[in-house]
């Protein structure tokens, strides 16, 4: 019994101290799961024939192999061909766009990971926003609402589907079929979408974003290319004692010597003959360079730099993604300007657009950054999966003839899954295989789309599931919790759920919570002597009920920063939607999943 009881104190130890890693982010979600499920293993608390059978879960698998059919979608054409449906009908009647946006975004994250899709359909909002001059703040936070309750309408719209359904299923509940949990689903989507039409755009705030701080006219500048010539006093002078150093009307962006960018940090650069220097100056001191003969580039003095072309400086928003290389490291840690040749005008960090002394601000998955710099390398920086374009869709070339495909492996998946006489991670990888085999994504891809921190952050959280179940706690949670509020009945008790489950995903991630809390979820149905089917739909719409914070579910991180939202835009939009949903739910589950 004592060692039982010491298993328990340092599970529940354990899964505080990963709440608090996740919430504090001392360590990556991915990092902190995976290792208090190693550390449970080795000190016992797990048995090590017990803990490989995590890995015998097909949640994660299907997860994965969802990753890869959103890909395929947004490779084939399909998502961005409902994106210009979306601009071809949505006009610009601000009610109109919305009404079309939800319900778009809902349908098709209904089928496809919701990721994607708000990434895919950033830039054509952003872009339809601007041409018509709508705010788009009003449109963001729906945008990504829409994406999470969309959702909630299949088994596959979300990984929290999957987890809780492939945790219910390996302690004995039937497995939920494809559109199983639809029929609630339908009316989230419905709830969401009246609300958001007839109230909730009311509430939305007027936030001016990144590009529009530099829209005014006289803010243009160009970009100049000169070379340092044999004659230049620049040769053998360092950056910070040439005349260029104090010149506030121009800026080096770049230096290229033999054909290749230095990616020296400028202070330290001391210039030589035949430098290239990349410079960017507003349009008046465009047009006195192209007016200047010989090597007179700037009245102040004789430099010596030859004018070799000038072009337009472009001005483009990104988004830092998940797992991105650049997070955890400040601007200039990165060396971006010699690294990447573009400039940082600014940077959009927890409602504040940053325009002076960010060089040194650690950049977080979701920042939004205002560069500038020339095409070509404007190009080649969104072309790194660190750096998502927000300003307009990529350009890289679609495979439009294998989109029927890819449709059809996707509709044939989902058919055949609703009829469960195949487990759905078998149907998933077969899915998977015809994309790919029929080279509607190449394999390199497929494996770039699967966020492989998503996947060993569900395997770890499935670790901690297993360790709550097995040492007793969720059960002794559970007992507790029944003692507690068990007397009003098990509906009160699934609506205690629901809540507790929708609090902890507005602080951690919803994959986490799902893998949390479905085991006591459970034990609170088996100690009320009551189907637990209830309580675990229950934990999937709550886990996926994210939005009062932009920091529970990760579309809402993505339009955090492109709408130039604060943190209590969320509040004071979501409260209202995530009490209503709680209130629904409540209703419902009971009358659609009888105790």
């Amino acid at each position: 019994m004592e060692v039982e009881i010491w298993k328990q104190l340092l599970t529940c130890a354990v899964v505080v101290a990963v709440f608090f890693c996740f919430l504090k982010e001392w360590l990556s979600p991915d990092l902190a799961a995976m290792g208090a499920f190693v550390l449970l293993v080795l000190v016992g608390v797990i048995g090590p024939d017990s803990g490989m059978t995590v890995f015998a879960n097909g949640a994660p698998i299907t997860v994965a192999c969802m990753f890869v059919m959103s890909a395929a979608l947004e490779r084939t054409g399909l998502i961005e061909a409902l994106g210009s449906l979306f601009e071809r009908v949505a006009g610009k009647s601000p009610f109109r766009v919305l009404a079309v946006l939800l319900l778009i975004v809902a349908t098709l994250s209904s089928v496809a990971n919701n990721t994607p899709v708000v990434v895919v359909f950033l830039p054509i909002v952003l872009r339809h926003c601007r041409k018509f001059d709508l705010k788009a703040s009003h449109y963001l936070i729906p945008l990504s609402y829409a994406a999470i309750v969309g959702g909630t309408c299949t088994m596959i719209g979300t990984s929290t589907n999957l987890i809780a359904g492939g945790m219910a299923e390996e302690v004995g509940l039937e497995p939920f079929s494809m559109f199983e949990v639809g029929k609630l689903g339908i009316v989230f989507v419905a709830v969401t979408i009246v609300y958001l039409l007839l109230f909730g755009r009311k509430l939305l705030p007027n936030r001016i974003t990144l590009s529009t701080l530099f829209e005014a006219e006289e803010g243009k500048e160009f970009l100049t290319q000169a070379i340092v010539s044999e004659a230049s006093p620049l040769v053998g002078k360092p950056f910070p004692e040439s005349p260029l150093a104090k010149m506030r009307e121009l800026r080096i962006i770049e230096v290229v010597r033999n054909g290749e960018t230095l990616k020296t940090p400028l202070n330290l650069v001391t210039f030589e003959r035949g430098d290239l220097l990349l410079l960017k100056s507003r349009a008046a001191g465009v047009m006195e360079l192209s007016q200047t003969r010989g090597l007179d580039l700037l009245p102040e003095s004789d430099l010596g730099l030859s004018p070799v072309s000038t072009q337009s400086a472009v001005i483009m928003e990104g988004i830092v993604g998940p797992g991105s290389s650049l997070e955890g490291r400040s601007l200039r840690d990165l060396n971006f300007r010699q690294r990447y040749g573009v400039l940082i005008l600014a940077v959009h960090r927890q409602g504040e657009n940053l325009r002076e002394r960010f060089e040194e601000v650690k950049l977080n998955f979701g920042d939004t950054l205002l560069v500038e710099g020339p095409a070509d390398r404007m190009n080649e920086l969104f072309e790194e999966k660190d750096f998502i374009n927000l300003s307009r869709p990529k350009d890289r070339p679609l495979r439009r003839s294998k989109a029927p495909v890819a449709l059809a492996a996707l509709a044939a998946f989902m058919v055949f899954g609703s009829f469960q006489f195949i487990p759905v991670q078998y149907l998933a990888l077969a899915a998977v295989f015809v994309v790919m085999a029929t080279r509607c994504i190449d394999p390199a891809e497929a494996y770039e789309a699967v966020q492989w921190r998503v996947i060993f952050m569900i395997f770890g959280m499935l670790g901690l599931g297993l360790a709550l179940k097995e040492t007793g706690t969720a059960r002794l949670m559970a007992e507790k919790s029944t003692e507690w509020f068990g007397v009003h009945g098990a509906p009160v008790m699934l609506c205690m759920v629901y809540l507790l489950t929708a609090i902890l995903t507005e602080l951690i991630s919803n994959n986490a919570v799902a893998a949390l809390v479905t085991p006591i979820a459970i034990g609170v149905a088996q100690s009320l002597n009551v189907d637990p089917r209830p309580f675990v739909v229950a934990v999937m719409f709550a886990a996926s009920a994210s939005f009062v914070t932009p920091i529970g579910y990760q579309t809402n991180t993505y339009v955090f920063g492109a709408g130039g939202y604060r943190f209590s835009d969320f509040s004071k939009v979501g409260l209202p939607l995530a009490v209503l949903l709680w209130l629904v739910a409540s209703l419902l589950i009971p009358k659609i999943w009888a105790f």
